[in-house]
């Protein structure tokens, strides 16, 4: 299993279109062959600062997730939504229980 931090500082004025624009790659992601969670948190003690949270099946799953389309759309979008670089830390896990 593969998870994935992905830390993400807005500018303030591209938040609404930031928004609008993670949420389709969202949607999209969440469809794909071996996602098992894509989840956006906002951070409550930073303005403007959000983390994606990402769990695939296998380091596969991630290869053809950053391959897509949808991803690759969002990614070169970001570049004038993000205020700060990507912050993106991988992991491999297992689950406990």
């Amino acid at each position: 299993m593969m998870i994935i931090h992905a830390g993400m500082t807005i500018h303030p004025e591209k938040e609404t279109v930031f928004l609008e624009e993670i949420n389709e790659l969202i949607k999209a992601s969440q469809a794909e062959d071996g996602n098992i969670s894509y989840k956006l948190l906002k951070a409550t003690e930073k303005e403007n600062a959000y983390l994606m949270v990402e769990v695939w099946k296998d380091e596969a799953a991630v290869q053809r997730h950053n391959a897509s389309a949808h991803f690759q759309a969002f990614v070169a979008k970001a570049k004038e939504l993000l205020a700060a670089p990507l912050d993106v830390v991988a992991f491999r896990g297992e689950q406990l229980s």
